[in-house]
């Protein structure tokens, strides 16, 4: 298959990927993309190319991280990108995009529990990012989560319910 007509799908930690560590107690993000992997195998998904960039909660993202991002994405020749962030600092992210790139579908999403504890979350949103991007042609940024998948600055996370909702 063209690599034009595949997705990538660019990890960059966030909840999604968080294991319990049970030697300490704490929740650490995984440095593979063992999650994502699970999931596109098994929904019989091939179509995708999947890469990271960060391990990191999205609350340590920085200028730089979000630079290193653009940058690996301005440079790739996908057309059609899934990124999977922490929903902390999604937006941030997603509005810096919308100021870099302009010729690409760019579709983030994450999770609010890690699918090491509760796989049905992660894997509802990366497949409605996946189902969005598959067949969306228009050029933008989105934010897919919790159902819903709306250009960036339309989804917003509701800290008091722990939810995305659309604006």
């Amino acid at each position: 298959m063209n690599k034009n007509n595949k997705i990538l799908i660019l990890n960059s930690g966030g909840t999604f990927n968080k294991i319990y560590n049970q030697l300490n107690g704490q929740l650490e993000i995984q440095q593979n993309n063992q999650n994502i992997k699970q999931i596109l195998e098994s929904s019989k998904i091939s179509d995708c190319k999947v890469d990271s960039i960060l391990y990191k909660d999205s609350l340590d993202i920085n200028s730089k991280d979000r630079a290193k991002i653009i940058n690996y994405i301005q440079k790739s020749n996908f057309k059609k990108i899934i990124i999977v962030h922490g929903t902390d600092t999604i937006n941030k992210t997603a509005k810096l995009i919308k100021k870099k790139i302009f010729n690409k579908t760019i579709v983030l999403t994450g999770a609010m529990l890690p699918f090491s504890i509760n796989p049905i979350e992660a894997t509802a949103n990366l497949i409605g990012a996946y189902s969005f991007i598959k067949y969306k042609n228009k050029k933008d940024i989105y934010i897919s989560m919790h159902g819903n998948t709306k250009k960036y600055n339309k989804i917003k996370k509701n800290r008091t319910l722990g939810i995305f909702e659309c604006q």
